[in-house]
């Protein structure tokens, strides 16, 4: 007899028989948690754990049981949030007893209900709980236990696959010396869970959400770095070819190569700095090419704050040949320094505006990196630093120190240090000055220019001294 034939009534005592069930998976899933960690010995009285939990030795190197915890709580509360569930549809049946006797339900019908309400649940609960990972026993005589750091801090599956490490197929040593890949995400992602679950949540192979916006965020807050991702990226509808380079210097791009629909503007026109609707503060007039190329070469518009290219490059003849400019902007400094036989990579964050599309299509190098992020580049390896716009009076002093020491690892002996521009309140001059000057560089140029009345201008091109033991 099929079940369209059964009255509505022996539902009921399914549903009554499905609790009964989960109330005995309930008890079963917290029995073999508790099993799990008997097989990790958290129940034994070993010497190990004694000296995990009274500091002498990191016994449970890493692991977190605070996450391990929330993990086997999330699997709990979803096995109860199902019988509770299921209890509500046995009471509203019950309640409604005459109207069921007089109803039939279709096979069809069952079945969905069968996977929405149980089929479902108790696969998400079965993946959380198959997903926890106690510490394994690495080494020899010394018992260590070892767990993959954040490993049972995230759900989604993709961030659990990314971050664990990738053992070297073969079993060996690769030629990084290492056995395994450590794939690394910034440790404010744990702060920022539900945004980097959001971020990686896709179809492996298709294509991704249009959330640059997203990841940027993540990586101003400190999930930086992020994961990598196994989607498509998305491109604007109608990519045209760009410009060539002898053209794309000086030349606002092809709007339709950029995807708009993220910002306020929805194309370069509209970045102008007569609309005060842009969208951006930083950099105001970077997209209008015709005051862009004004700068750094032509005397007659420059103010004292500011000094030319070509007296920089006079400093260290033939020397500068690759460097940096860590600023906001569309890399139009980069564009002059081309014109010089000089290769600069160009800092850009899309900070309300497409800088980094911006510069990538004018036919430069860009990278697109936060303050949080050592400098990807190896020591003593860059001719030239120049920094403007981006450095100002809202930075803490701690963190300048660190971004300043980093310059120094990468800028070579003789390199250049070139300040244009630094502004800050009068009052905190002195600071900002003891900033620059602690490396004890030599001073080529050093202004100090009132940019208001209670605001200066600080411009200085510096020189890295040899250091030797």
């Amino acid at each position: 007899m099929g079940i369209a034939k059964h009255p509505r009534w022996r539902l009921t005592r399914i549903m009554g028989w499905l609790q009964l069930f989960l109330g005995g998976l309930v008890v079963i899933v917290s029995i073999s948690s508790l099993v799990r960690f008997y097989h990790a010995g958290f129940f034994f009285h070993s010497e190990d754990i004694c000296r995990h939990f009274y500091g002498e030795k990191d016994a449970f190197e890493g692991f977190d049981v605070k996450a391990l915890s929330n993990r086997i709580e999330e699997v709990l509360e979803k096995m109860e949030n199902l019988q509770n569930n299921l209890e509500s549809n046995v009471q509203k049946m019950e309640k409604d007893k005459d109207d069921l006797e007089k109803s039939n339900m279709s096979r069809l019908e069952f079945k969905r209900y069968l996977e929405d309400e149980v089929i479902q649940p108790l696969y998400d609960a079965h993946i959380t709980l198959r997903q926890i990972r106690l510490p394994r026993v690495r080494g020899n005589g010394n018992t260590t236990f070892m767990e993959e750091p954040l490993i049972n801090s995230f759900v989604i599956e993709e961030i659990r696959k990314y971050i664990t490490p990738k053992e070297n197929k073969n079993g060996k040593v690769n030629i990084f010396k290492t056995e395994r890949i450590h794939n690394t995400i910034g440790h404010a992602c744990v702060l920022m869970k539900k945004d980097l679950e959001n971020y990686m949540d896709y179809d492996v192979g298709s294509y991704c959400k249009d959330d640059w916006n997203l990841a940027q965020k993540l990586m101003l807050h400190g999930c930086d770095p992020l994961p990598r991702r196994r989607c498509l990226t998305r491109a604007s509808k109608i990519y045209l070819k760009p410009y060539p380079i002898n053209q794309s210097l000086w030349k606002i791009p092809e709007g339709r190569n950029v995807r708009w629909n993220l910002y306020r503007c929805r194309d370069f026109e509209c970045l102008s700095n007569n609309n005060t609707d842009r969208g951006y503060t930083k950099c105001t007039g970077c997209f209008e090419m015709e005051k862009e190329m004004l700068k750094w070469v032509n005397k007659s518009s420059l103010t004292p704050a500011e000094f030319l290219i070509s007296d920089v490059l006079g400093v260290k003849p033939g020397e500068i040949r690759v460097g940096i400019d860590y600023s906001v902007g569309t890399g139009s400094f980069a564009a002059r320094m081309m014109e010089q036989n000089v290769t600069i990579i160009s800092t850009a964050l899309n900070l309300g505006a497409p800088f980094s599309e911006t510069i990538a299509l004018r036919g430069l190098l860009h990278l697109y990196v936060t303050p949080n992020q050592r400098l990807p580049f190896f020591e003593n390896t860059m001719d030239l630093i120049h920094t403007t716009g981006l450095l100002d009076g809202w930075i803490d002093l701690l963190l300048l120190d660190f971004m300043l020491f980093d310059w120094d690892r990468i800028l070579r002996p003789g390199g250049l240090l070139w300040i244009d521009k630094f502004f800050c309140n009068r009052k905190d001059l002195d600071d900002y000055m003891y900033m620059f000057l602690q490396f004890r560089y030599k001073k080529h140029k050093w202004v100090v220019t009132p940019k208001s009345k209670d605001e200066v201008y600080l411009s200085a091109l510096l020189e890295k001294p040899p250091r030797s033991l």
